[in-house]
């Protein structure tokens, strides 16, 4: 079993290169986004507890996000080959409870994928992708707003990570194919987790 968390700044390209980990090593994607949209949508106890954060525009409790988590990996995590996680650990203490959370469906985190790139490219990338898609959070102050949210909350993760030797930076910036071949090299080194097809 292989447990990724794919790690980034708003812009980074973890949508992009979380599809990419999923087919080429048939994990499961956890995006915590779309989980909590999910259980708002289908008005099951935990989504309306969530709605009532999300609908004020506040932050899910780390205790509610580990809930959801828990019932996800209860029904997803038998018979993969692991998961992705996407937009979560957030902080310090969720990054705790992911750990404790694993250790409860007997599996571990294996490697944290933290996608690098410089701040002004993150910026272009996101105003272009507002243009390109109408997404309303892509604006220019909007984007400075949650680089220093990430900057202050999530940007920690990485000494986090790297002081338990499972961090793997990587360049972000440049041809997508060619990022993902340095995900899986650093993949493979770390873990000795291969691919499914070799390099183009």
């Amino acid at each position: 079993m292989l447990n990724l968390v794919l790690f980034g700044a708003p812009g980074s390209g973890k949508g992009t290169q979380s599809a990419k980990l999923i087919d080429q090593y048939g994990l499961y994607h956890i995006s915590t986004g779309e989980l909590l949209r999910d259980h708002i949508a289908r008005g099951t106890e935990l989504g309306k507890t969530a709605d009532k954060y999300i609908s004020k525009g506040q932050l899910i409790p780390d205790g509610l996000m580990t809930q959801i988590l828990d019932d996800v990996l209860d029904h997803n995590i038998m018979g993969k080959n692991g998961v992705v996680f996407d937009g979560y650990p957030r902080t310090i203490p969720q990054a705790e409870s992911l750990k404790g959370l694993l250790r409860k469906h007997g599996t571990d985190l294996h490697a944290v994928i933290g996608l690098e790139v410089p701040e002004e490219e993150l910026v272009q990338r996101m105003i272009k992708r507002g243009q390109e898609t109408g997404r309303a959070d892509d604006n220019i102050d909007t984007i400075k707003n949650r680089l220093e949210v990430y900057r202050s909350q999530t940007s920690p993760l990485k000494d986090f990570y790297t002081k338990e030797g499972k961090y793997i930076g990587v360049n972000g910036a440049g041809i997508v194919d060619e990022i993902f071949d340095h995900i899986a090299d650093g993949i493979e080194a770390a873990t000795g987790a291969k691919r499914r097809s070799p390099k183009h």
